[in-house]
């Protein structure tokens, strides 16, 4: 509807430079410019490169987003962007780009936590969250349960990895099998020909005294680098279809039994999954299978939504701009360890806030005179 929130979101958080404009929970342009070919060739993400990377993106790939979307810049009610967490040098790019563009323009700033960011991508595709939201994230530097009574305002940690995450673990076991990177979307396309039963993997962090929300998966990652490296020892050939099935299975399981676990104890009857290994298959095809018989909904936005992209900011920032939330300080910081329980930045008191107003009627008289 034209009376919802028109906003422009900028994510820069890794290696792919993301732009998206949502009005309200309908998405209108999602361009993404990903530098991934780049790294890959050094078995993971410079940093030094993905800055020099959104630095060459960012405007053209906000042009692009601002024509598909049959936009013009002077209509958006708001630019959100990705604050943290994330690559300290390539969160710098995205803050530095939304600062420029909403002083220019006159609008609103909206500096987001990239977590929340992930859940409220699901209203793109599902609709309005349920409150509270219980939510499943993983990707290359996450894996967090998390409980959101109120995506712009109050989201909790549940449990959280203690070692490598997911994503991390997929790259690792990718590279051990000289599978090249990113290891997500290759370890599941071989996993589709092996045999997930073949070997037993452990399942770290399952035992009864274990942290019942927490994640582990250093020791399956090493687990599967021994298992590798003794049938090369002994000669013998490694069947990538098998480990990769095997390890995909693992790390499936003990995510998607934490994660009910959670709906069931704090009483939610439903589960968004998000995050890049979301996209996984294995992922979305046993927690469908879990979700159902547990009688608890599954939300999982298009694979395209679950890894970074500028959707998921624009979406949270329509709807910190629906809820009268408010808004970022010209001096917002880009924060590589922000906290998933601070969904946004906002300024930090009434009388900086009323600065960032003055700045923006000052700024409106500048750019229309």
């Amino acid at each position: 509807m034209a009376d919802e929130p028109l906003v422009l979101g900028i994510e820069t958080s890794c290696d792919e430079t993301g732009v998206g404009i949502v009005r309200g929970h309908t998405l209108l342009a999602d361009a993404v410019a990903s530098s991934v070919d780049t790294h890959a060739r050094f078995g993971g993400v410079v940093p030094e490169i993905a800055s020099r990377a959104h630095l060459e993106a960012m405007v053209p790939t906000i042009q692009r987003a601002l024509d598909q979307a049959g936009i013009a810049a002077s209509d958006l009610d708001g630019v959100a962007v990705t604050a943290g967490p994330g690559l300290a040098g390539a969160l710098l790019v995205g803050v530095s780009a939304a600062k420029a563009y909403a002083y220019a323009l006159g609008k609103p700033l909206y500096g987001v936590n990239h977590l929340a960011s992930h859940i409220c991508v699901d209203q793109l595709e599902h609709g309005a969250l349920p409150e509270p939201t219980m939510a499943l994230l993983v990707s290359g530097g996450h894996s967090s349960l998390l409980l959101a009574p109120d995506i712009t305002a109050d989201v909790r940690p549940l449990g959280s990895t203690i070692d490598d995450a997911a994503g991390e673990a997929f790259d690792k076991v990718a590279r051990v099998l000289n599978l090249g990177f990113p290891g997500g979307p290759v370890i599941d396309k071989y996993a589709k020909e092996g045999d997930p039963d073949a070997i037993a993997f452990p399942r770290g962090l399952t035992g009864p005294r274990d942290a019942p929300y927490d994640f582990s998966f250093s020791g399956l990652k090493t687990a599967v680098a021994r298992w590798i490296e003794a049938r090369r020892n002994a000669g013998e050939e490694v069947p990538v279809a098998d480990v990769s099935a095997s390890f995909q299975e693992a790390v499936t399981d003990v995510l998607t039994r934490k994660a009910l676990r959670a709906c069931r104890d704090e009483g939610v009857d439903h589960l968004m999954i998000g995050g890049g290994v979301a996209a996984n298959s294995r992922l979305r095809a046993m927690a469908e299978e879990r979700c159902a018989a547990a009688g608890i909904t599954l939300r999982v936005p298009r694979p395209k939504l679950c890894t970074d992209n500028g959707a998921m900011v624009a979406a949270l920032g329509a709807e910190m701009v629906a809820r009268n939330r408010p808004v970022s300080a010209w001096d917002l910081p880009a924060d590589s360890s922000l906290p998933v329980t601070e969904p946004h930045v906002p300024a930090p008191s009434p009388g900086h806030a009323h600065d960032h107003d003055h700045v923006h009627e000052t700024s409106r008289k500048n750019l229309y005179a």
